[in-house]
C-alpha cells in the first residue's frame, strides 16, 4: 500500500545538492525540485495519497531531507534524516557542494537563526510544518555529531517549540530519545542519539 521514489544523484561523489542557493529555495531549480517533480507526478498519475508524503535519507539523503522539508512544506507531511546537516548548513556561495565548517560541526546558530532560514526558503508559507525525526551518532567524523543539535534547535523553532525535551526515554541500551511538542509518536520533533556509533547509523 505504499510507493518508495528513490532518485539518485549522477554528481561526482553522488551527492545531491543541498548547498546551492536553487537548492535551498522554494522556487528553485535544483535537486529538490526534480526530487518534489517525482512525487507530484506519483501522487497525481499512481493514485499516491498527498497527506502522507514522507522524506527519509542517510548522509546526503538526511541532508537533502532536511532541505525537502524546508523548501517544500506544502508537499511533506515528515521526515527522517540519519546523520544529516540542518537545512542551509552546507550552503556555499562559490560553486563548491561541500562545507567544511558544517561538516565539522562548527557552524553554530542560534534556534531563531536556523529557523529563520527554513522560513527564508518558501517566503509568505503559512501552512503546516512537517514532523521531523532526527538520528545521529556520536562518533560521526563524517558529518560531525555537533549538527544533530542544530538541527533540533532549527526544527524546534519552526514548529514553535521549547528546546527542552517533552519526554526523554532510552529505546534500547546506547539510545537517547528526546521528544518535542508532545510525549507520543506524533511528536513534532523527535531526536534519536547513538551512542559510540559513527556515520553507519541503523537504517
Amino acid at each position: 500500500g505504499f510507493i518508495v521514489i528513490y532518485p539518485s544523484a549522477t554528481r561526482s561523489g553522488q551527492c545531491f545538492d543541498v548547498s546551492s542557493p536553487a537548492a535551498l529555495s522554494h522556487s528553485g531549480n535544483s535537486d529538490p525540485a526534480g526530487i518534489v517533480s517525482m512525487v507530484r507526478w506519483v501522487v497525481a498519475n499512481r493514485n499516491g495519497d498527498a497527506n502522507r508524503v514522507y522524506a527519509t535519507g542517510a548522509s546526503s539523503g538526511a541532508m537533502m531531507t532536511n532541505v525537502l522539508l524546508a523548501t517544500h512544506p506544502d508537499v511533506f507531511k515528515a521526515g527522517a534524516a540519519f546523520a544529516g546537516v540542518p537545512h542551509a548548513c552546507f550552503a556555499t556561495t562559490d560553486g563548491s557542494s561541500w562545507n567544511s565548517q558544517c561538516a565539522n560541526g562548527q557552524r553554530i546558530m542560534t534556534a531563531q537563526q536556523w529557523g529563520d532560514l527554513v522560513r527564508n526558503a518558501y517566503p509568505g508559507y503559512t501552512g503546516a510544518r512537517p514532523r521531523m525525526q532526527l538520528w545521529h551518532g556520536t562518533a560521526d567524523t563524517t558529518l560531525q555529531y555537533p549538527n544533530f543539535g542544530e538541527e533540533i534547535k532549527q526544527w524546534t523553532n519552526v514548529h514553535g517549540l521549547s528546546q527542552t525535551p517533552s519526554m526523554t526515554d532510552t529505546p534500547q541500551s546506547g539510545w537517547t530519545r528526546t521528544r518535542y511538542g508532545g510525549t507520543g509518536v506524533q511528536a513534532p520533533v523527535e531526536g534519536i542519539s547513538l551512542q559510540g556509533v559513527g556515520h553507519n547509523v541503523p537504517l
